[in-house]
């Protein structure tokens, strides 16, 4: 080893290599198992991101919305490269720009001071404010700075200034989102509810998803039926809007009178239990109309739990166009089958997302076989044992709450699996497994255009399907000798 100079550098600490092979075969083990499992104060790749990060999708969602990060620049930068490495597309966001004299005295003059140059340079309809961990630890009291704002005229009154508490050292980025949207829900409809008012219109949580394509597919859906809607929030446009040579700032998004009026609307389907549990709440206790919670459409029978549910709330038909769908859908799992059928999977990420895999492997004859969460609960725990139980392709099926990635690095090497499914950063357990890393979650930042690829409905059944079956066929025509390298797979 040799510095910039060329000058040798003696290492304070040699190591033999015979000891690093040692540890590398020693951390593969189940006696390193038990001692990774044994830690408690130490987390290593945690498989979710931060409160702010969700809060910010979410303000993504509104038309003109300018997401503003009440904390430093450094986790603004953080929030922005995420959305930028996972959607290929720029993500606008302010910051107050928080430093050492903002953790000294408070943030309240950078707030202003940035809200006041937001406001002038880029001319929002509606800012939403959220913090990080600074702001957050200091005990800055966002109701009286943005109150003071208004006062002082660097926020015109009639802006709307939704704004959420989002500590980054608690929670996740479902929680985030689910604060900000219900910070924005509660701004925008503020006084806008009428007695006797029906807009006729399905009110629709896609709940804390990044994937876009989701979203193309849900407003599919609900035309098949021939239903109004309003899509809360909507991100398909935001982070997928056409290249055509104009730069717009705030692409897509709901609009915010449709918001606004949603208060009066004919019913309200909250989807994502678990990163729509605030808001869902709120509304039923507001809103007009018929409320229900229901989990992501994943896998067939939570399809059609979905548009059962709208034909109910709305007293229509399922059209048969997507009636057309689920049976093509289910004819590919008819012949696609042997190629999953039971196969371990190990599968990490989102509650939501989660209770979505666990599901649509089942209906597979596949095998969910390490299920792990960073950020779960009780609950989450006793749903996915529940589907577990329900099926026979289930009973190897093991859950692993508030776990990390490291945790699952054990479980891969002392267990091992056929797959796994998850976000980019499973990518390098995968390589060390040998196995492949199914890319259905977030974020996603080594493979391009995947976020346009809907996951939910039928059609996200032939996509997921389709890219896991086939990837299984690949294997076999990668590893197999000549004389089993066939046409037919």
């Amino acid at each position: 080893m040799s510095n910039l100079l060329g000058l040798e550098v003696k290492k304070i600490v040699e190591t033999p290599p015979e000891e690093v092979e040692r540890v590398k075969n020693w951390i593969n083990t189940e006696e390193y198992k038990e001692k990774n499992f044994a830690r408690q104060a130490l987390v290593i790749t945690p498989a979710h991101a931060c409160q702010p990060l969700g809060a910010e999708l979410a303000a993504h969602g509104f038309e003109g919305t300018l997401p503003f990060v009440h904390g430093s620049q450094g986790c603004t930068s953080y929030f922005r490269s995420t959305f930028n490495r996972h959607y290929r597309e720029p993500a606008p966001a302010a910051s107050s720009a928080m430093s050492e004299d903002g953790a000294v005295f408070g943030g309240q003059n950078n707030l202003h001071e940035g809200l006041e140059n937001a406001v002038a340079l880029y001319k929002p309809k509606m800012i939403a404010v959220f913090t990080s961990c600074m702001p957050e630890v200091i005990g800055d009291d966002l109701t009286a700075f943005i109150r003071n704002a208004k006062q002082k005229g660097c926020v015109p009154n009639e802006l709307p200034t939704p704004y959420a508490n989002t500590p980054s050292f608690s929670g996740c980025h479902i929680h985030g989102y689910d604060s900000m949207l219900v910070s924005i829900l509660q701004t925008l409809t503020e006084g806008k509810q009428i007695e006797g008012r029906c807009t006729g219109k399905l009110n629709l949580l896609p709940g804390c998803d990044f994937n876009t394509g989701n979203y193309r597919e849900y407003k599919r859906i609900l035309k098949e039926f021939g239903i109004p809607y309003t899509l809360l929030a909507d991100i398909s446009e935001t982070f997928d809007s056409p290249l055509d040579g104009n730069y717009r700032i705030y692409p897509g998004g709901t609009k915010l009178d449709d918001a606004a009026d949603s208060i009066n609307g004919k019913a309200t389907i909250a989807l994502g239990t678990y990163s729509t549990a605030k808001t869902y709440g709120w509304i039923k206790d507001t809103y007009s109309g018929k409320h229900v919670s229901m989990p992501v459409p994943f896998g067939i029978a939570k399809t059609d739990a979905f548009l059962m549910k709208i034909s109910e709330l709305f007293g229509k038909p399922v059209p048969e166009s997507l009636k057309a769908e689920r049976g093509r859908a289910v004819d590919l799992m008819t012949d696609a089958h042997q190629y999953i059928h039971g196969k371990k999977f190990a599968v990490y990420g989102d509650p939501d997302y989660l209770l979505g895999y666990v599901s649509f492997l089942l209906e597979m004859g596949a095998v969910p076989y390490h299920i792990l969460c960073s950020k779960g609960t009780k609950k989450l725990e006793k749903e996915i044992q529940a589907l577990l139980d329900a099926s026979m392709y289930g009973k190897e099926g093991r859950i692993y709450i508030n776990k990390d990635l490291w945790h699952m690095h054990s479980l891969l090497m002392t267990d091992p699996v056929d797959a796994m499914i998850g976000d980019t950063h499973g990518k390098f357990l995968a390589r060390t497994a040998k196995i492949p890393l199914f890319r259905f979650g977030f974020p996603v930042f080594d493979r391009v255009n995947l976020h346009r690829v809907p996951l939910i409905g039928y059609q996200g059944v032939l996509n997921m399907l389709s890219t896991i079956c086939n990837k299984f066929i690949d294997i076999t025509d990668d590893t197999c000798d000549n004389e089993h390298f066939e046409m037919m797979r």
